[in-house]
């Protein structure tokens, strides 16, 4: 189902990764949300599992809620992070499945996608990788994956109905969705809708 939005996706993407470069880059800059450490306890991450991580692998987190929240990862699971950023949710999943699992993390961001990477390896996770690509297009395979997480993204994508089409093609039968996102309660006009700088914040 496509929307109706007039919106120039191309240039929405465009300052969506400008906005999470900087995420990336400068996370102690300040933002127009909370993010970090004080995101994650504040969204009920348990704190011996943040602790632990080196600054790096928390400090760009800005998600909005907690997948996890939803169910732990199971040993052996295979996991998907639609728009995985610089890797939190990603990486605390990788150490949930274990070496016999594995995590494949999707975000269109560079800057976020090398931080992801230098994130695993200061982890020394292998069961992880870091994949470029769009949320409507997923570079995954069909019915491959038990789990998908995501967590403050999908608000970010205009069809979000392909999104979620693209999600259940990649699970496997009997997989899950586990989702943290901001919902709307009211109509949003249609001139806000259109507007990119509402979109990014």
């Amino acid at each position: 189902m496509a929307t109706s939005v007039t919106l120039d996706l191309d240039q929405l993407r465009s300052a969506i990764q400008d906005e999470y470069t900087e995420v990336a880059s400068c996370p102690w800059k300040g933002f127009h949300f909370h993010t970090g450490r004080f995101l994650a306890d504040r969204l009920g991450y348990p704190a011996e599992r943040v602790e632990s991580l080196p600054d790096p692998v928390v400090e760009s987190f800005a998600g909005v809620g907690n997948p996890f929240s939803w169910g732990d990862l199971a040993p052996g699971e295979q996991v998907v992070d639609l728009g995985s950023g610089a890797g939190f949710d990603a990486l605390l999943a990788a150490q949930r499945v274990g070496e016999d699992g594995r995590v494949i993390g999707i975000d269109m961001t560079p800057a976020m996608l090398a931080k992801a990477r230098d994130n695993a390896q200061l982890l020394e996770l292998t069961n992880i990788e870091f994949r470029e690509g769009f949320l409507e297009a997923l570079p995954v395979a069909d019915e491959s994956v038990d789990v998908v997480i995501s967590n403050g993204v999908i608000n970010l994508c205009p069809e979000k109905a392909t999104v979620l089409a693209e999600a259940h093609c990649v699970l496997k039968p009997g997989g899950r969705l586990q989702i943290a996102d901001i919902i709307v309660g009211k109509a949003v006009p249609e001139d806000a809708k259109a507007d990119i700088a509402l979109w990014t914040g």
